[in-house]
């Protein structure tokens, strides 16, 4: 029983719930459902965090807690103070996601990669990780654009909206760009730009892209093919250089709008999502229309 903040546990705990991570890469997860699935996960735990009010969690975790597991018992007023969330369930893990190697995203059948490069939002970072795990992707990356690197996906944030999917999902975190594309290419792995349209122009100054590579709709792509999907920055996109390293671009067709200002496009979580279903939709892993 954990009975003063300065235990340091509580200060071990604290850090880590609040993006904070430590040489050893150690991360926080908090709430009943995430610290499921981080135990469920086969990575390794360092401790379990319960608050007395937190004890009434534990019969629905029992079956994925090992018993090599240190379980830490504190006071919901203590547990209060290191959590990151506004009303805590009383149930924490320290865990070490694990740093997959680009060889480690094309295991398991045919591959199917999303790169996220200078995506900033932890949200959306966290909703590709979910998609892409729901909708068969055997990887994903983070990487910088222009300087502008992606968003941790094992911070709070962001492995909140991934659900667990971080914990499970390989993912080559904080990966250059450069060297991806290379590594790519050598597997010969076909790799799709995302863009917001397919008239060839550069995302951020809208001119002309002199040398990209041909464009089609999400649906005019091969996607049972070897294949890595970019997703660009929120407001920037890809920067041209990327764009031009790649195989193809791919846009998703949007309605005609009838209003002078209308939709731009799609967020980056929600167009990695779509880009997603119709490659699983093409490898068979979606029922027809008519068996839906």
């Amino acid at each position: 029983m954990i009975a003063s903040r300065d235990n340091r546990w509580l200060k071990r705990f604290r850090a880590a719930l609040s993006g904070e991570r430590g040489d050893d890469g150690v991360v926080g997860v908090e709430g009943a459902r995430m610290v499921e699935a981080a135990l469920g996960s086969k990575l390794p735990i360092e401790a379990l965090l319960v608050s007395e009010s937190g004890a009434r969690h534990l019969p629905r975790i029992a079956h994925v807690l090992a018993p090599e597991v240190p379980v830490l018992r504190t006071s919901d007023k203590l547990f209060a103070g290191v959590a990151d969330t506004r009303t805590p369930q009383g149930l924490a893990v320290l865990v070490r996601p694990r740093q997959a190697s680009v060889e480690d995203l094309l295991s398991g059948g045919t591959a199917l990669v999303v790169a996220l490069v200078g995506v900033q939002d932890p949200g959306n970072v966290g909703t590709i990780v979910r998609a892409a795990e729901a909708l068969g992707a055997t990887g994903a990356a983070t990487c910088a654009a222009d300087g502008i690197g992606s968003a941790d996906p094992f911070a709070p944030k962001a492995l909140r909206a991934s659900a667990g999917s971080a914990l499970r999902l390989p993912i080559a975190h904080a990966i250059s760009t450069s060297v991806l594309l290379a590594q790519l290419r050598v597997l010969r792995i076909k790799v799709f730009a995302a863009v917001a349209g397919g008239d060839g122009r550069d995302s951020k100054t809208g001119a002309a892209l002199d040398g990209a590579p041909p464009s089609f709709p999400s649906w005019g792509v091969n996607w049972k093919v070897q294949a890595a999907i970019l997703i660009g920055n929120e407001g920037s996109g890809l920067p041209a250089e990327v764009v031009r390293a790649a195989d193809a671009r791919v846009y998703i067709p949007q309605a005609a709008s009838n209003v002078p200002v209308g939709l731009e496009s799609l967020n980056a979580g929600m167009a990695a999502s779509v880009l997603l279903y119709e490659a699983m939709r093409q490898r068979g892993g979606a029922p027809r229309p008519q068996d839906s």
